[in-house]
């Protein structure tokens, strides 16, 4: 049975405690939420749960045990898409391509970003959160077509 519409996945990191009305403007409708640590307070990922299906991981910066029950890196299959979250680039574990993951989704640089090595994506969706820096305050949205094909796309949710 195909799906009757592409499947929007919604990519954030590094909220630090803070979710900010924009990017609840970005989230909703989306499909799924993926989030790829430094959460820091618990009650974000209650709120991001009300609004779609969420996955999350576990960044340097969230601790308790709440966090604990976090894993530090896990695999979500949506839309038969197969997609790693890791809060640290380099703590990613095992070969994605090899492995048939077709999007790996990390955080903790707080800088946007979009690469595609050996057939898989690679997003970092920047940081929803507290302003850092000169960065830009973004997140990224993952569709999923019919097909399957994938597109990224990253939003600035204040300029």
């Amino acid at each position: 049975m195909s799906r009757q519409h592409p499947l929007r996945v919604a990519l954030v990191s590094d909220t630090h405690s803070l979710v900010r009305p924009e990017l609840l403007s970005f989230l909703a409708g989306c499909d799924a939420i993926v989030h790829a640590g430094d959460i820091c307070e618990p009650g974000v990922l209650d709120r991001l749960a009300q609004i779609a299906p969420l996955t999350a991981v576990r960044g340097n910066n969230d601790h308790g045990a709440w966090a604990e029950a976090l894993p530090m890196q896990t695999v979500v299959e949506i839309g038969g898409i197969a997609i790693a979250v890791v809060h640290e680039l380099p703590d990613l574990s095992g070969d994605p391509a090899a492995q048939g993951i077709a999007v790996v989704v990390s955080g903790h640089s707080h800088k946007p970003a979009l690469e595609i090595r050996d057939g898989v994506h690679y997003v970092n969706p920047g940081s929803a959160g507290p302003r850092r820096f000169k960065l830009p305050i973004s997140a990224a949205m993952l569709t999923i077509g019919n097909n399957g094909a994938l597109h990224v796309e990253h939003t600035r949710l204040i300029d």
